[in-house]
């Protein structure tokens, strides 16, 4: 039973365990400020709060402060060619990273997404909140020009009998060995 109530009242419930204050004719929770945020293409679901950016962007907490849960991709590596374009490896995924839980404060962080790579070049690096995953490694070219995969987040698959490029560690896989 809740008594009546005027500006300014506190009390505690044992409903939901909380301490609750009486604001502008309404008793609202106390102990925890509302955390809103914005930023990417936002969505919900099974009760969470989505924010997805596939261009470079911002992140912004608007009120409060929380713990949130991260995972960051970055672009994947461009297939291998030479001259004509052909004998080439494929590229390497982007290094990903998951934070299973960073908290955040009223302020705005800024969100780099990487490209894709090109022909013969790495993907690029995102990064967020701190923390960043490492483009994808590109793929060997024909033998007059690089035979082994470059090293990224994933390594670059090789051509001919060169090696695959390096993965990083904890983000990715090294590239798959070339054939003659």
């Amino acid at each position: 039973h809740r008594p009546s109530a005027s500006n300014g009242m506190i009390r505690a419930t044992t409903t939901n365990d909380t301490i609750e204050g009486y604001i502008d004719g309404a008793w609202a929770e106390l102990n925890n400020a509302p955390f809103t945020a914005t930023g990417g293409t936002e969505s919900t679901s099974g009760g969470y709060k989505y924010h997805s950016f596939t261009s470079s962007g911002t992140f912004t907490v608007s009120t409060g402060s929380g713990s949130i849960a991260i995972l960051i991709v970055a672009g994947g590596g461009g297939g291998g060619g030479g001259q004509n374009y052909y004998h080439g490896g494929g590229g390497g995924a982007g290094g990903m990273r998951e934070i299973s839980t960073h908290t955040v404060t009223a302020q705005s962080y800024s969100i780099t997404i990487g490209s894709g790579g090109g022909a013969r070049s790495n993907g690029g690096t995102t990064s967020a909140f701190g923390y960043s995953s490492t483009g994808g490694g590109s793929g060997g070219s024909e033998h007059n020009d690089q035979t082994s995969g470059r090293s990224g987040g994933s390594g670059g698959g090789a051509t001919y009998q060169g090696s695959g490029g390096s993965g990083t560690s904890g983000q990715g896989n090294a590239g798959g060995v070339g054939a003659s």
